[in-house]
């Protein structure tokens, strides 16, 4: 009897350890290289972004407050216990737990705002010109604390784009920028950085490498840098990559011919691979910036957006879904896309490993999924 119980035990365990020597599938690692945005105050288990999550291995969402195509305030928020019941809701949908994303820089880009009942907030521009330290950390702290409260784990900030150009219309005209000086923008940004990170919080700098100089908005069309770009606006990314601070990067949708004659940074492997990854020595998560913006969408169809992004070096793909039309099924499409992208060859899955072997690394850091998983 001994015996059998014996047999019976390395039996399971052996199958238990092949089961787990498997380890995840392709759609499943395929899922986690998606964030995408969705209508709705609720996800119930039969709603769409319900089934995203279970059917296509969903990795992240992303929440606004503002509908753009609807031009109405009613989007994911509502108020912060609406937004923690939300959140809470889609975790449950998901076998590997998600990444939830806003963009709460602060000022006019500011999704959490207080007739939601959530705390004021300052932008950039006011917190870079008193140049204080001690109200940067006041201010990210109160930010993290309530990103944290309501379930939020990644912040789409701090803007890093160094005011060069404050007429810039998506960045210096919306005071999203510290300043013209980047090592003040390195300061308050590595503050902001380090405190969300206290609170469990990942931040984003943003926008590689360098949004600041431009002369238009890379959300109505292709804005080009080529002539006024510096190096100098890689002095932030280089101040946080060098102090080993800096977990996620997103990308800016900008043209610079220097750097690619062909493709935007979005879609440019010298620039992500070359430059972030190689020059810059760069380890972390690279997040596109939103694929629906007409910078892309407008010169690139979606397989060959895609497939561009994934080999330059983008680890997940946002579809914010937010821009001039809402597209409920661009999570599948995109999903389906990437798999056939990998299925032929375009991609390798190799690639897309490394993408994974990232994006886990990321949620084990911060405590989104287990560290031993």
């Amino acid at each position: 009897m001994r015996h059998l119980l014996l047999s019976l035990f390395l039996l399971t365990s052996t199958l238990a350890c092949a089961q787990t020597a498997q380890g995840p599938t392709l759609d499943e690692k395929i899922g986690q290289m998606l964030m995408v945005g969705f209508r709705g105050t609720v996800a119930t288990s039969d709603s769409s972004i319900a089934r995203y999550i279970r059917d296509y291995h969903l990795g992240s969402v992303i929440f606004f407050d503002f509908d753009v195509e609807l031009k109405k305030a009613d989007r994911n928020v509502a108020s912060p216990n609406q937004l923690k019941a939300l959140v809470d809701s889609l975790q449950s949908f998901a076998k590997i737990p998600l990444l939830v994303a806003i963009d709460q820089e602060g000022g006019r880009v500011n999704r959490l705002k207080t007739t939601y009942g959530f705390p004021a907030s300052v932008s950039a521009q006011y917190l870079g010109r008193i140049n204080n330290t001690d109200s940067t950390r006041f201010y990210a702290d109160r930010t993290a604390r309530t990103l944290k409260s309501v379930g939020i784990n990644v912040n789409f900030a701090p803007v890093v784009d160094v005011n060069s150009n404050p007429d810039n219309p998506v960045i210096g005209k919306l005071e999203r920028s510290y300043s013209a000086d980047p090592e003040i923008v390195a300061t308050h940004a590595r503050i902001v950085t380090a405190v969300h990170k206290e609170h469990g919080i990942v931040t984003t700098f943003k926008h590689f490498p360098g949004h600041g100089s431009a002369w238009n908005d890379s959300h109505v069309g292709m804005a080009d840098v080529t002539t006024t770009w510096a190096d100098s606006e890689l002095i932030p990314y280089r101040r946080a990559i060098e102090a080993n601070e800096l977990d996620a990067i997103m990308t800016a949708h900008i043209f610079n011919a220097n750097f690619d004659k062909d493709h935007p940074g979005t879609l440019s492997k010298h620039v992500l691979t070359g430059m972030l990854r190689g020059d810059l020595g760069f380890e972390g998560v690279i997040y596109s910036d939103d694929m629906q913006m007409k910078a892309v969408a407008d010169f690139y169809g979606l397989e060959q957006a895609i497939e561009l992004g994934i080999n330059a070096g983008i680890d997940i793909l946002t579809f914010g879904n937010n821009t001039h039309q809402y597209e409920p099924d661009i999570a599948e499409r995109a999903f389906k896309t990437i798999k056939r992208l990998v299925e032929t060859g375009r991609i390798s899955e190799s690639r897309i490993d490394e993408s994974y072997q990232r994006i886990m690394k990321l949620k084990r850091s911060y405590g989104v999924i287990d560290a031993t998983r």
